[in-house]
């Protein structure tokens, strides 16, 4: 037997009935309807917003704030991965073409992880201080990546 569309039904026990309040003192919810006895919930149109604690501290101002995400993504690009790229001159564009990084990459760096033969010029792109010493015995050189300016600094402008 297929299933289709208009015999699907939500499981039983899965749909509650809505409450009918304000009905009676036999119906279960008459008179104060659930809401308690006096005070801001209780009124019509009476709530404050989530969190509030009445004027104390709420809890998510109580807490310290912790942790931090860089919007900037580095991308690691592993020893063995050097070897899917044409040439020998690795740059971040390089990188993206090969598509050993994503493309929205703004920094690479090469880790120490796999082995390497052949010999790579890496510029502008970051090392570890154990794939440093591989690229460097496998003959290949690195070049520094370019300075960043100090952070509230606009980088100097390049002269025509």
């Amino acid at each position: 037997m297929t299933m289709r569309l208009n015999d699907m039904k939500p499981a039983h026990g899965a749909r509650k009935a809505r409450l009918r309040v304000g009905r009676g003192a036999s119906a279960g919810q008459g008179k104060t309807c659930g809401r308690g006895v006096k005070g801001q919930r209780a009124r019509k149109g009476g709530y404050h917003k989530v969190g509030f604690e009445g004027g104390q501290m709420p809890i998510q101002r109580r807490m310290p704030k912790v942790g931090f995400r860089s919007k900037m993504f580095v991308a690691e690009v592993r020893l063995d991965e050097l070897a899917k790229l044409e040439g020998t001159v690795v740059d971040l564009d390089a990188l993206k073409k090969a598509n050993v990084v994503p493309t929205f990459a703004d920094r690479a760096k090469v880790v120490l992880s796999g082995e390497i033969s052949k010999a790579f010029t890496l510029k502008g792109i970051g090392a570890t201080k154990g794939a440093r010493e591989a690229i460097e015995k496998a003959g290949g050189t690195i070049e520094a990546p370019a300075e960043k300016p100090a952070p509230g600094k606009l980088a100097p402008k390049a002269k025509k």
